[in-house]
């Protein structure tokens, strides 16, 4: 019995996440030496499979680093809806020091995909400054963060401890988190 347009669909779908999962995953381990070929086999797929979805590496690598991104900051909502601004704020900052340290893994796939002509940095700054926003907004809400603080500036600084990550632990992180988290919370600015 053939396949319904819908199944297919959902099957086409899930095969890509797959695709991507597997893909962030090795380029961050393996960089450019990952065979496109393993990848596929590690989802689950056959070759034709990823390369209907992606038909060069560099496609490849730049939709799993867009995929990557994408959850880190849609992962604000559900934090946001379910702890206390303060608390999601820390939540999503050791969240987003976990992606941008798999993310330095994939440094030199990323600079193939810049080589190549495409910008996989093209939406980064929008989305991670809305993460941040929401943050900040659901702390203005709630009176636990602090009102004075740009967007700009919380994403700014978070970039300074991920990088700093880059060359350590994450583990090294927790303290500068800390330090972060008392400056943006609101009872910090009280004389």
């Amino acid at each position: 019995m053939p396949a319904t347009p819908r199944r297919t669909r959902s099957d086409a779908l899930q095969n890509r996440e797959r695709l991507l999962e597997v893909a962030a995953q090795a380029f961050a381990e393996q960089g450019l030496d990952t065979a496109p070929a393993a990848i596929a086999k590690q989802a689950g797929v056959g070759v034709g499979t990823l390369y209907r979805h992606f038909p060069t590496r560099e496609v490849l690598i730049d939709a799993a680093y867009r995929r990557q991104l994408t959850q880190v900051c849609e992962k604000v909502n559900d934090l946001v809806t379910q702890h206390p601004a303060a608390e999601a704020t820390r939540m999503w900052m050791e969240h987003f020091i976990h992606y941008a340290t798999a993310k330095s893994g994939m440094s030199e796939a990323l600079n193939a995909v810049i080589a190549s002509g495409i910008d996989p940095y093209s939406d980064s700054r929008a989305l991670l400054t809305d993460a941040v926003a929401t943050l900040l907004a659901a702390g203005a809400r709630d009176g636990s963060l602090r009102t004075d603080v740009a967007a700009d500036n919380v994403l700014l600084l978070m970039g300074g401890i991920a990088y700093s990550v880059q060359h350590g632990t994450e583990e090294q992180a927790r303290p500068l988190v800390d330090l972060f988290m008392d400056a943006l919370t609101k009872d910090s600015t009280a004389g």
